[in-house]
């Protein structure tokens, strides 16, 4: 069976039953007002699953369906640019679910009160689903303290990371085969957006009457990094890249992503991270576009294959933080072997911080992540292979990178960043030919980025870039 059934409340929807799941499957209070969805890691209106059951749910309940949001003003290793490129998406979010005469409600607080503030009268409480461990610890403390219905709708993946696989995958290449053999089933057609009416009472302030960007001036942001001007938030700005991306970019993915000087890149981690798109959208615009197959199969494998490996990683590995397990046993232990070995380079966590090393390449690519709020994939790696090679020892530069990726990269804190800095020391990889101080994990230097690319243009182009404001 392919698509949900509620025999119990009547509930007919095309989402796949397994993006459901109820928190708490009880009937709906009798004085229930609304529909609640609490939208939270998928912050867009189109292509959210979450959206859509809460839509069918109010009209079987013959309620209205409210939109509510938390804001916590001081989130852990948030700042101002992480909270701008956010604003700007619940922008729009606000704008589109006004047209479609859906209230949006926003709440500003502690996350949990805040909800439960929100569903106060409530018949019906409905999430998308985030997989960092902090949101799956509100998610289980709301099912204990909501007292209606609260079901959670799995949106942000294309196959929900249960039905891809029950334990903490070795690398893409056993992840892979399950992707293939179950995705089709989820390719979902998510319902249109339609009006539902507004509710007499709103549980909280109506966020039409909120200007997002002065909002930044009476919450409490972290200001020490600034907001960036080459990306702005929401679902608009994260359609027009897309199509620019697949209208020109994308032909020459296969052979061209890999170069930092090419740029050829979607840019869509960011608006992937704050949920402002679907990964389903991008898959099904890819998959119809004229591109090469080479090219498409290429991008997809991105996507599809090692951003749900990233999802994987975190979901079954609570300590994605933890030097001790994040990374793998094999690579524990020859990083162990080789602690002590002597490092051509020492630095400091503020002499990476300020791209003060001796590599022209790699204060490239943290200055393009200064100014940017992104680095290049491919120097990403390098990035962070280097900070391995010129720290005393390898969980001093895991903490390092984690630091700085947390706080620069408008992706930061994501499954992605997590998984990627666990990479950097064996995690998804193999053992390789043992050296000193990376032992048997991946080794790079900067004669193979000379010997790829044309480095130094890449050079130029970051020292051309304008710092923020």
């Amino acid at each position: 069976m392919n698509t949900f059934l509620s025999e119990k409340f009547g509930v007919k929807t095309v989402i796949h039953e397994a993006r459901i799941k109820h928190l708490i499957d009880d009937a709906p209070p009798a004085g229930g007002g609304y529909v609640l969805y609490w939208m939270q890691q998928a912050q867009r209106t189109e292509y959210n699953h979450a959206l859509c059951f809460s839509l069918q749910k109010a009209r079987e309940l013959n309620l209205p369906l409210v939109v509510g949001f938390v804001l916590i003003p001081d989130f852990p290793e948030a700042n101002l640019r992480h909270y701008r490129f956010m604003l700007q998406g619940l922008a729009d979010v606000r704008d589109n679910l006004e047209k479609a005469e859906i209230p949006f409600v926003l709440q500003s607080g502690e996350m949990v009160q805040g909800v439960l503030e929100l569903a106060r009268e409530a018949a019906w409480v409905v999430t998308d689903v985030g997989y960092l461990q902090v949101q799956r610890d509100w998610r289980k403390q709301l099912a204990g303290s909501l007292s209606c219905p609260f079901t959670a709708v799995e949106t942000d993946i294309i196959v929900p990371v249960g039905s891809a696989s029950e334990k903490q995958e070795f690398a893409a290449r056993t992840l892979r085969p399950k992707l293939a053999r179950v995705k089709e089933a989820f390719l979902d057609t998510v319902p249109v957006l339609q009006g539902m009416g507004r509710p007499q009472e709103l549980p909280a302030r109506d966020a039409g009457e909120i200007d997002f960007e002065s909002m930044l001036s009476w919450i409490s942001v972290d200001e020490s990094v600034p907001a960036v001007s080459g990306f702005k938030g929401g679902e608009g700005a994260a359609k027009e890249l897309l199509n620019e991306f697949v209208s020109a970019d994308l032909q020459d993915y296969e052979k061209s992503a890999n170069d930092p000087v090419s740029q050829c890149t979607s840019h869509m981690s960011p608006y992937l991270h704050f949920g402002q798109i679907s990964p389903l959208e991008i898959y099904k615009q890819v998959k119809a576009s004229n591109a090469p197959e080479s090219s498409k199969s290429a991008f997809l494998e991105q996507l599809l294959v090692r951003r749900e490996l990233s999802i994987n990683f975190v979901y079954y590995n609570s300590g994605y933080r933890d030097y001790e397990k994040a990374v793998p046993d094999w690579a524990l232990q020859s990083l162990d072997k080789h602690s002590s070995d002597p490092r051509p380079y020492l630095y400091s966590r503020e002499d990476f911080e300020q791209a003060r090393t001796h590599d022209p390449y790699w204060n490239a690519a943290q200055i393009e992540m200064l100014k940017t709020g992104k680095m290049h994939n491919y120097m990403r790696m390098y990035w962070g292979k280097k900070i391995i090679e010129w720290t005393e020892h390898p969980e001093e530069a895991f903490r390092i990178m984690l630091y700085l990726n947390n706080k620069y990269e408008l992706d930061g804190r994501d499954p992605n960043g997590f998984a990627g800095v666990a990479w950097c020391f064996g995690r998804h990889d193999r053992p390789w030919q043992e050296r000193q101080v990376f032992g048997k994990i991946r080794y790079m230097n900067a004669r193979g980025l000379k010997r790829k690319f044309k480095i130094d243009e890449y050079v130029g182009r970051i020292a051309g870039f304008p710092y923020p404001d």
